[in-house]
């Protein structure tokens, strides 16, 4: 008797300059190849033609189809599904869905999944025996966070203010390198940066970008732990040009700088922009609570209040800077994806796939208290 095969359905992605994929040609051929089933929506804004698809075997379906694929079929995809929408979900969802770590209106996201007896499965809580994530972003994360502050500070002449064009993606890591390198003039020498997180995947690509632009060691601050263990703010962050955040919050930590450390600073800054790469905007935690707004490709920085005469200051937080690197941001991940996605089949002994799954219930159950204390209130 021949089982069913395991069937994965890739919908399209509707966040406005999304161009990565969860699964690349290369890695659909591997999972097709394993038996599975794939399916892949038409996405015109994908990095990969939907005939590299095809060519491999895959299935093709019309752009946001996915609602009626059959319910037994998975659906992956990256980022979060369109907001303001709150028909149920029927499906199992393999996605970045943003929605454990008290994000803004995180319980009504969950409360879809409830609604429709579905289930989520979320991309940055997948973790292998030892509890690191088996797939991330991180290092593209950073790598494109740090070039957009560089372009941010050319655009603004350094630290004079101006309006930053839209970012848009590059074709490989090269090109963005010879644009940063040429829209600083040639190189980055002379620009201080200060990253924070350091040690991890996203940091790590923060550091390689000011290396490969032409920051002198000396001239790039590396923290992780042990520098931010006193707790902020932090008068060093005001004395670099970039500041880049890369931590993975997980719990309360004092700011790494606040409005009343700028104000007091006045015109004693040297800091000009920052890249919130990790972009808790909404999280009740937020280490930079200097502004509160998600920016896009489109209008890449929020101005910071800041005293009269002193330097201006700009945020970037969009939360899916890896898109300007798509195609080899959604190689890396995949194939990075891939080993724990050959074990899909088995989700209800593999622990990787059966802990996604509890820690999905335990947040449903948190979303359904908080929206029922809210109808009684």
């Amino acid at each position: 008797m021949t089982s069913t095969p395991t069937a994965l359905w890739l919908r399209c992605e509707t966040k406005t300059f999304e161009k990565r994929a969860a699964l690349t040609p290369t890695t659909a051929k591997k999972l097709l190849d394993a038996g599975f089933q794939i399916t892949v929506e038409e996405d015109p804004e994908r990095i990969f033609d939907i005939e590299e698809y095809r060519a491999v075997g895959c299935t093709i379906a019309p752009y946001n189809s996915w609602p009626n694929a059959p319910l037994t079929t998975t659906i992956i995809g990256l980022k979060e599904l369109p907001p303001n929408d709150d028909s149920p979900l029927p499906h199992s969802h393999i996605q970045f869905a943003h929605c454990y770590k008290n994000q803004g209106g995180w319980e009504r996201v969950l409360e879809r999944f409830g609604k429709g007896k579905g289930s989520l499965y979320d991309l940055e809580f997948l973790q292998d025996d030892i509890g690191r994530r088996v797939a991330a972003f991180g290092f593209h994360a950073g790598f494109a966070g740090a070039a957009a502050g560089a372009i941010a500070y050319a655009a603004r002449q350094g630290g004079k203010g101006g309006k930053v064009q839209p970012l848009n993606p590059y074709p490989n890591e090269q090109a963005m390198i010879d644009d940063v390198k040429a829209k600083l003039g040639g190189s980055g020498k002379g620009l201080k940066a200060l990253v924070v997180g350091a040690l991890g995947r996203c940091g790590r690509g923060a550091v390689d970008l000011f290396r490969k632009i032409g920051l002198e060691e000396s001239d790039i601050y590396k923290w992780d732990l042990e520098e931010t263990a006193k707790g902020g703010p932090f008068q060093e962050i005001l004395d670099v040009d970039i500041f880049v955040n890369c931590i993975y919050l997980s719990s309360s930590i004092p700011p790494f700088v606040s409005p009343a450390q700028l104000s007091q600073a006045g015109s004693n800054r040297r800091l000009s922009v920052i890249v919130d790469v990790s972009c808790d905007t909404t999280n009740p935690f937020n280490p930079i609570p200097v502004y509160d707004v998600n920016t896009t490709f489109d209008d890449p920085t929020v101005e910071v209040t800041v005293p009269e005469n002193s330097t201006p200051l700009c945020v970037i937080s969009i939360d899916h800077l890896p898109t300007l690197l798509p195609r080899e941001a959604s190689e890396q991940f995949s194939n990075d994806l891939l080993p724990t996605l050959f074990k899909y089949s088995n989700r209800d002994t593999e622990r990787t796939w059966t802990d996604a799954a509890k820690l999905f219930r335990e947040k449903l159950a948190a979303a359904e208290a908080k929206i029922a204390g809210q109808a009684t209130a």
